[in-house]
């Protein structure tokens, strides 16, 4: 067991000066110059060890989940992490039914933000490393020894939480709060890890702001999924970054796609955001594998969570885990709610989803007018309206003009919008506020529109 200690350490070690060159430019297109071989191959090494066959699936507890603690230590450290607890982890023990005591380990660091005022709170990122171990059956009379390797639950989660930790790291003049990278040990045991980490380990668990939990981020040709437990707070930031062009967008959802060490921030009242590409059909078996991962996807998954962590560092407002009472303002002598507050959205064609609308709507009408392609004007139209009781859209403004010739076509297009199903406020139907950014971009001379959302 020592010679595999000593080799994540060595093999960390290897990848750090492999990457420490790179530098990250903020960007899609300088993310994708600069990165694309380097994160893949990262990706690749971090999951080749995690889930190597002599650490016999890391059972919560085992040799083989202390040797991943320690290849999470190094490379965090490597990567400019300063560290919070010893090389081997943060230990802890679980008292069991059989009398016994399950010894498991927690790894974590942090990188300090630049805000006098805001660098005492914190971001924490974290990522489970066990998994479930072995099974012994019988084949032919034989006893086979099955290795349950968790590629996707969770070595991918643990990946891109390391190179998460890398891109912060480098970029920490950008930062205003401080972001903590957690590896926790027993996931499986009801989330011990991050239960102890906030209860008996971590004693400044009253400034964390908000959790982002990276659980099985491997699958992102099957979807990527964003679940908050309905934050209105941890929406806004979402829905602010929909408005930005990203190389792929979350889907927001309402139900819990998979419990996970964010359910333990939810009982301590802090609000927490899982980011998974969901369930799959190798989850918790054998077939658990390398060969299913989707490094490509999950490489744009990675430049959107550190977009999000950025802009979840650096606000102005304040996150709270309760939601506080639907904001009603009244329009003439009609309530209007806003878009996240209400309890059931409003619909287009079906769908809550807002880029429904534009992609079923605005950008198939949408008309790029001549004299803004001549004179090369482009960017994003940010577009006010409401949704009344009826269904119907009105009361259409610029919320941010880019050009007149693009807000025009813009209002144009937005106000002869078909009618939607109107949102519901306890059980009510309500006139419901959304903005919308129409986005005009030029592209070699070619007309380019890209779109996301923003709810409001």
């Amino acid at each position: 067991m020592c010679r595999i200690y000593r080799f994540a350490a060595v093999f960390c070690a290897a990848l750090v000066s492999m990457a420490a060159h790179a530098q990250y430019a903020g960007s899609s297109d300088a993310y994708s110059e600069l990165y694309d071989s380097e994160t893949v191959s990262s990706f690749k090494n971090h999951v080749s060890f995690i889930t190597a066959a002599q650490l016999d699936g890391r059972k919560a507890g085992s040799e083989g989940e202390k040797a991943v603690a320690g290849y999470v230590y190094s490379c965090l450290k490597g990567y400019g992490v300063e560290m919070l607890t010893p090389a081997e982890g943060e230990l802890f023990g679980i008292a069991r039914n059989q009398g016994d005591t399950l010894t498991s380990r927690n790894v974590y660091g942090f990188v300090q933000g630049y805000d006098r005022t805001l660098n005492g709170h914190y971001i924490v990122i974290g990522a489970r490393m066990d998994n479930l171990g072995t099974n012994v059956m019988t084949v032919d009379g034989q006893k086979v020894t099955q290795i349950y390797a968790g590629a996707n639950g969770n070595a991918s989660g643990v990946s891109m939480m390391l190179e998460l930790a890398r891109l912060v790291s480098t970029n920490s003049l950008l930062f205003r709060r401080s972001v903590i990278f957690i590896g926790f040990g027993a996931s499986s045991e009801t989330y011990a890890g991050a239960w102890y980490f906030l209860n008996r380990s971590f004693k400044d668990s009253g400034l964390i702001d908000a959790m982002v939990n990276l659980d099985m981020v491997g699958t992102g040709q099957n979807g990527f999924y964003a679940y908050t437990a309905s934050n209105s707070d941890l929406n806004s930031v979402l829905a602010s970054l929909s408005s930005q062009l990203q190389p792929v967008y979350p889907e927001l959802r309402a139900d819990e796609l998979y419990p996970s060490d964010h359910r333990a921030f939810y009982s301590s009242e802090i609000p927490a955001v899982h980011f998974t590409t969901g369930r799959y059909t190798e989850h918790n078996t054998p077939r658990d594998t390398e060969s299913i991962l989707d490094y490509g996807m999950m490489e744009r998954e990675l430049e959107y969570v550190y977009n999000f962590v950025l802009e979840l560092a650096n606000t102005d407002r304040e996150i709270t885990f309760r939601n506080a009472p639907a904001q009603v303002r009244t329009q003439g002598t009609e309530d209007v709610v806003a878009y996240y507050d209400c309890d059931q959205r409003p619909m287009f064609l079906n769908s809550t989803d807002p880029r429904q609308f534009l992609e079923k709507w605005v950008y198939q009408y949408l008309r790029y007018p001549e004299e803004a392609v001549m004179n090369g004007i482009q960017g994003t139209v940010q577009v006010n309206f409401i949704i009344g009781k009826d269904g119907k859209v009105r009361d259409v403004s610029i919320a941010k003009s880019v050009d007149p010739s693009l807000d025009n076509e813009a209002l144009r297009v937005v106000s002869a919008s078909p009618k939607w199903r109107p949102g519901r406020l306890r059980g009510e139907k309500v006139a419901t506020s959304m903005t919308v950014p129409v986005e005009f971009r030029l592209e070699k001379k070619t007309e380019r529109r890209r779109f996301g959302i923003n709810g409001r």
